[in-house]
């Protein structure tokens, strides 16, 4: 435990400094620097699958999940696509130094703010190691050191991945502790970087629940997190038929591993006889279990009953809970007490309704008339995310490169002294 702790803090040391150096490069001299990454990304494709090969190979002998392999599998075009990511970052406006607000006061000073690094970010993660790449770009950009966290099962693609990071970091005459892996696959190292606070400023997790929630338990350094993604889709009264089939097909069922898709669906009693005999149908014929309301059992006689349990489950598994609702005061009272606060959807043809549901219902992402699939850093225009927050303090929803930075006061005098 002392050589991890002592490991831990030199990993801390290194990147408080090279976090000084950052916050000094210009947008050039990052973009160079992720141009270089993702141009080594391309140029050792082979070595980067070999190494995934090997860690595939070692997680299928430790008997891993299907949907973990799944995560952990770069395949050819996985590749192709993580270089085009870290492009796609050196695309981004930089944030950096960008002052708005400003304004004079009657002292004569002119008062505003100034967009900043975080300083050094945390990042701990399970399976993906497409993510070493994405994290490390986007900290990058937005000037801030990483300490990059990944799985056990992905050491072996995390370390190569790592690797053409430093290599791009020096190309642009960056320091390569802006970007450190641990190399160590010892669950301690996790306990000591979250509660690393000289060092580190902020915590970003992405994995299962289980960590999350031990994280929750013992960090003493801030995090950006959400613990899970129990969304929702309500068919309003007035929606219209096939809007409302095509997007819960689509929110449920392009893929089921994922925080944004949904879990629940709502539906007015209005429509209910109506609407769900075929939504239903729709599912059955994908695979999904249905676990329904007493209602929902009456019209779908493959449904299951629902538990309490059921509708704040986030399943991450072909399973939909549903519950027929009377209107819209009890769909967004049954959200806001059942949801995680990630993203829930309306689909409506009622206007005051929809501006209703964006008002009341206390989530991270709120849609009219989409897919919660829609929920991505991406898909937002942000280019990438680090990741998701349900937080409701500095980031929230998506976390691109502006939710790695704050904003400081500047003011700016002709001599002016306070009376």
């Amino acid at each position: 435990m002392d050589d991890i702790k002592q490991y831990m803090e030199t990993l801390g040391r290194a990147a408080r400094a090279a976090s000084r150096e950052l916050a000094r490069a210009g947008a050039a001299q990052k973009n160079a620097a992720l141009t270089a990454i993702a141009e080594a990304i391309v140029r050792e494709k082979a070595a980067l699958l070999a190494a995934n090969a090997e860690d595939l190979a070692a997680a299928r002998a430790n008997g891993l999940e299907a949907v973990m392999l799944d995560r952990l599998t770069l395949s050819d075009k996985g590749v192709d696509n993580m270089a085009a990511g870290v492009r796609q970052v050196a695309e981004l406006a930089d944030p950096i130094g960008e002052m708005t607000d400003l304004r004079y006061r009657p002292s004569g000073i002119q008062v505003g703010r100034m967009r900043v690094p975080l300083g050094v970010i945390g990042i701990i993660y399970e399976a993906r190691p497409n993510v070493t790449a994405d994290a490390a770009a986007l900290c990058l950009k937005s000037g801030n050191a990483a300490i990059l966290r990944g799985g056990s099962e992905a050491i072996r693609s995390n370390r190569a991945i790592a690797a053409l990071i430093r290599a791009g970091l020096q190309a642009a005459n960056l320091p390569a502790t802006a970007a450190q892996m641990v190399e160590t696959t010892d669950r301690a190292a996790v306990g000591e970087l979250i509660t690393l606070r000289e060092f580190v400023d902020v915590i970003v997790p992405r994995g299962g629940k289980g960590l999350i929630a031990r994280l929750l338990q013992e960090a003493k350094v801030p995090m950006i997190q959400h613990l899970d993604g129990n969304c929702h889709v309500y068919l309003e009264t007035s929606a219209d038929f096939d809007k409302a089939l095509a997007i819960v097909e689509n929110a449920k069922t392009q893929r089921y591993g994922t925080c944004n898709t949904a879990e629940s669906l709502l539906i007015d009693d209005a429509i209910a006889a109506r609407l769900l005999p075929p939504v239903a149908a729709m599912l059955a014929a994908k695979g999904v279990e249905i676990r329904g309301c007493q209602e929902t059992c009456a019209l779908i006689p493959v449904a299951h009953a629902a538990s309490e349990e059921d509708y704040a489950c986030e399943y991450l598994a072909p399973i939909i809970s549903i519950k027929v609702v009377a209107g819209i005061d009890e769909a967004i009272a049954h959200i806001n007490r059942y949801s995680s606060r990630h993203t829930d959807a309306i689909v409506t043809e009622n206007h005051s309704f929809a501006m209703r549901f964006l008002r009341e219902v206390d989530s991270s992402s709120v849609m009219v008339n989409a897919s919660t699939r829609f929920a991505d850093g991406f898909e937002y225009g942000l280019g990438a995310e680090i990741g998701i927050s349900t937080d409701k303090i500095h980031a929230r929803g998506p976390v691109g490169l502006e939710g790695l930075t704050c904003q400081k006061w500047v003011v700016f005098g002709s001599g002016q002294v306070r009376k």
